[in-house]
């Protein structure tokens, strides 16, 4: 697969050490992008102004933000849990896009990417918590994608799942054959999405061949949410 090309493009990747993060890192540098990597949780309400003060004049935005999913019923979800999940998934989007957002507005351009969770789009046992943060995500993409395109800003979001990635699916569930087995039962693909195939996608949409998508979310999951 050719690369996309994002030469002379600055990107700010967000925890660039978890989740999609290194492999979305060495995928943006092999398609010539000047990334700057920030590794902080965002969690404390001043973080995501002071990244992105720090970070300068942005291209693309790449939000990439994983926290271990519970596995807790419903009933049995805490306030502790369900107020962990927003504020290290929900509230950083959030407060980095209204930072980043004047600069785009008056450059009148840019895009912002999410690196989400297709657990928002199709219902998972005991994962109430995590599925809500990863909805509410999505739907703030949405809604924020809509009115940002006037400007010639593309806000989208990648809502995957079944991606070989460290956070998720390390390598000892991977090596389960109960897990293995559930692969080959639920995901019409018959395996997990390479990671480099999810990076690629995603360099795809942070290129100008993708200037046409507005609040768009797209699954790559290898067919386990349509």
């Amino acid at each position: 697969m050719a690369f996309p090309d994002l030469a002379g493009k600055r990107i700010l990747l967000t925890q660039a050490d978890v989740f999609m993060g290194p492999v979305l890192k060495q995928t943006l540098i092999q398609c010539g992008a000047d990334v700057i990597s920030s590794t902080t949780t965002l969690v404390e309400p001043h973080a995501a102004d002071e990244l992105i003060a720090q970070s300068g004049e942005l291209d693309v935005l790449l939000i990439n933000l994983g926290v271990p999913a519970p596995s807790t019923p419903a009933e049995k979800v805490d306030d502790a849990e369900w107020r962990l999940m927003f504020e290290r998934m929900v509230d950083p989007l959030q407060r980095l896009v209204r930072a980043v957002l004047p600069g785009m507005i008056e450059r009148q351009r840019g895009k912002v990417l999410l690196m989400g969770s297709a657990s928002a789009l199709r219902g998972m046992k005991r994962a109430s918590s995590y599925s809500a943060a990863r909805g509410a995500q999505l739907a703030y993409v949405r809604a924020v994608g809509v009115e940002v395109a006037k400007h010639n800003i593309q806000v989208n979001a990648i809502a995957q799942n079944f991606v070989d990635n460290p956070t998720y699916f390390p390598q000892e569930i991977q090596d389960n054959p109960a897990f293995q087995e559930r692969v080959k039962r639920e995901v019409p693909l018959g395996r997990l999405v390479t990671a480099d195939e999810d990076a690629q996608f995603a360099a795809y949409l942070c290129s100008d061949a993708a200037n046409c998508f507005v609040g768009q979310v797209f699954p790559v999951c290898g067919g386990w949410a349509d």
